[in-house]
Formats: C-alpha cells, structure tokens, sequence
C-alpha cells in the first residue's frame, strides 16, 4: 500500500473480453503492478479473438464463472468498434452482465477502448458510450481510450499501436494497466519499479505519469 503496509489480502478480478485485453498480458500487467505497491491480484480471463460482450452472454462459461467463482470485481470489455457502430446494443450486452454481476455480489468495471488509428475523431463517441451507461448502472469506467489519445496528443515514443493500428503495443497494454491501477487503488502509479521487457524506465515513467494525469481527478 501507498503507507508501506502490504495488503494481504487478495482482490479477485475476472476480465472479460477479446485480444484488447489478452494481447501483452493486460491482467498480468496489472498484477505486477500491484504487487510493486505490495497487493495481491488474483485474476481469471475469459476471453475470444474479435469476441462482443454478446457473444460471450452466448456461451455462457464467462455467466458460469461470474456465478460460481466469487470475484470481487468483473471486468467487462466490448468488441472495439461496437460502441460507435452499436450503441444501444452495446448497453444491452452490458445490461445482461451488470444484473448477474451484482446478484453474485461483485462490482462491475467497465474497459473502455481506444479508438482506431486511423479515426482518432471517434474516441469522444466511444467515451460518450461507455460514459453513459456507466453512470445508468453505477458502474466503474475505467478510461483508458481517454488516456491514450492525451498521450498521443503529446508523445510520439513508446509506440501505442500496433502494426495493425488498432490493437495495442506492449506500451499501449502498460498504459491500459496503469490507468486500471489508479481507478482501482486510487493511488499514483509514477515511480512504481516494474521491469516490462523493451520498455525502457523513461518509457514506464511516461506511460504511469499519463494514467495518474488523466484519472486523478476522478479519484
């Protein structure tokens, strides 16, 4: 913890999503993390390549782990293009999630994504969206898509995007998981000692100071 104490006791989180969260390991980024700060993350992915919230409603092994495996916080990540494409059912697929959340006494955050390279325009539109509904069912948003365009207004170095121009670099996943551990432990992330391969220390230092910038207001 921020007072030096460790905090023993573990916080249980399962994400549920596609490639935006299981490229680079965001839940194990994450977890490193916390340990720095001396807490412990247990963390369960459920997750399909291109995969809606919808689709894995659908299958019903992500329902089957939120009734069955007591989390104390449920990660929700929707298909990345969906909340510009589809809003409203956006709000539905996270509706059915939010009431079996809560029935199994855990707390719903929501992931939200970046925009496209290419459409960097669209980012408010996917705020707006995930914004929205957040405030209807009194979950937590977590503001990563936010995040990445205030760094990318600024900073050219490290390399958000991949190849693609959509998924995320390492450095994008790293920035995702810093912002995730400020909305989560409401602490600062600057200056936490986590070796991330091919990301320099200046490199760490700028993506932490990015994620306390943009959430430390909301906290």
């Amino acid at each position: 913890m921020a007072n030096g104490k460790r905090d023993m006791n573990p916080l249980k989180l399962l994400f549920i999503g596609n490639s935006f969260t299981a490229r680079n390991n965001l839940p194990g980024l994450l977890a490193q993390l916390a340990a720095a700060r001396g807490k412990i993350i247990q963390h369960c992915l459920i997750s399909a390549g291109g995969a809606s919230l919808r689709r894995h409603w659908n299958t019903g092994n992500a329902l089957r782990s939120i009734e069955e495996d007591h989390f104390d916080y449920v990660v929700l990540q929707e298909q990345s293009t969906l909340p510009i494409k589809n809003a409203k059912r956006m709000h539905e697929n996270i509706r059915l999630f939010d009431e079996a959340i809560k029935l199994a006494g855990a707390k719903t955050i929501l992931y939200m994504t970046w925009a496209r390279q290419h459409a960097p325009e669209s980012q408010q539109a996917i705020a707006d969206v995930y914004s929205s509904i957040g405030r209807e069912l009194g979950a937590t948003v977590v503001p990563i898509g936010v995040a990445w365009q205030r760094f990318l207004r600024k900073h050219k170095q490290p390399v958000l995007y991949d190849r693609d121009q959509c998924h995320p670099t390492l450095a994008g996943s790293y920035l995702a998981a810093c912002v995730f551990f400020v909305v989560l432990f409401k602490e600062n992330p600057t200056g936490l000692e986590v070796e991330v391969q091919d990301l320099t220390k200046k490199d760490l230092l700028l993506l932490q100071r990015t994620a306390w910038q943009e959430c430390r207001s909301s906290i």
